[in-house]
Order: structure tokens, then C-alpha cells, then sequence
């Protein structure tokens, strides 16, 4: 019964765990020549869902920076390698705990009955998860074919202090943006 207990727990923190780590994701289009992209423009992706005005700058803050980081240049015109654009969404889940407390009654050595039977009290509780998505795309500029696309998502803690909220966006991008330009063969 306590290996049993001891699963239980270990699985429920290996869950919570995973939870709240960030899941990236990334795919490319093999046939582009990613050395030759030097320069980027920002474009708005139409219909695409953007946060609050201080958010979004802080969002492409974080890209500049990453993508300043691999090389990249960031220009106005129109004749930039590549145009980048960027959406985000934020979902919610639903969490529910449940635990049990008291004991109760089990066989003996030999299939004997010791002890009375037992009483247990099980206590639960829901609670709302809020899952941030950003999604960046990368498209050739002459042809607006898109080369590269990156999503990264994580559980937001909507009570989280803006240094730590900066932390984590900036955290998330360098993740994202860790295989880019992706290796080709």
C-alpha cells in the first residue's frame, strides 16, 4: 500500500512538473537556404491575435534581440530577406485534485482478516490553468513563401511579477528560437 501511495505522489509531481514546463515546437522548409537570410522585416500576420500593446513590445524585444544574437539584421524596407510576424493565444484548462486521508482494513499473512474496517475521507478541489501560445513565422520576402514556423507554449501564473513574466517571455524565445537557423544537409 505504500509503494502504491509513493507512485501516486511521484506521478503527481512528475505531472505538475511537465505542466509547467515550456513545450517548443518548430518545423522548415528544407529546400530554403537559410545562410542567405541577413536582414528581417516585421510584418502583421492578418487576423492574428495579439496581446496588449506593452506586451507585444516586449514580445519583439525579445525576438529582436535573440535574432540580433544569430546574425540577423532588422530593416524597414521592403527588400529584407525575410518578413517575421507573430500571433499569441493563451487557453484554459481545467486542474483537478483529489487526495484521500484515514485508512482501512486489508488481508493478514494468510488470508486472515486483522483489524476492523476503516474509514477514509476523500477531499477535491478544481482549479483554472492559463496556457500561453506565441507562434512566430518566417517568410522568404520576394516570394512570401513561409520558410519557418516556431510555436512555444507554457502555463502562465497570471499573479506572476513583471520581472518574473519578462523572465520567463525572454526565456521562451531563446528556447524557441534555439534551433533557428536550423541545420540542413
Amino acid at each position: 500500500m505504500k509503494k502504491l501511495a509513493l507512485i501516486v505522489v511521484i506521478s503527481l509531481v512528475i505531472g505538475v512538473g511537465a505542466a509547467y514546463a515550456q513545450d517548443v515546437r518548430y518545423n522548415f522548409d528544407r529546400s530554403a537556404d537559410f545562410s542567405k537570410f541577413k536582414t528581417y522585416k516585421w510584418v502583421d500576420i492578418k487576423g492574428s491575435d495579439h496581446p496588449n500593446e506593452m506586451v507585444e513590445r516586449q514580445i519583439i524585444a525579445a525576438i529582436d534581440a535573440e535574432l540580433v544574437g544569430k546574425g540577423l539584421s532588422k530593416v524597414d524596407s521592403d527588400s529584407a530577406d525575410l518578413y517575421i510576424g507573430f500571433q499569441t493565444a493563451v487557453g484554459t484548462e481545467k486542474q483537478f485534485n483529489s487526495y484521500s486521508t484515514g485508512w482501512g482494513a486489508g488481508p493478514g499473512w494468510g488470508g486472515r482478516w486483522y483489524g476492523g474496517m476503516g474509514s477514509t475521507t476523500t477531499y477535491g478541489s478544481s482549479s483554472t490553468i492559463y496556457v500561453g501560445q506565441l507562434a512566430l513565422d518566417m517568410y522568404e520576402a520576394p516570394a512570401k513563401k513561409l520558410v519557418w514556423r516556431g510555436t512555444a507554449s507554457k502555463t502562465l501564473d497570471p499573479k506572476a511579477k513583471p520581472d518574473k513574466q519578462q523572465k520567463n517571455l525572454k526565456k521562451a524565445v531563446a528556447k524557441l528560437l534555439k534551433n533557428y537557423p536550423p541545420e540542413q544537409k
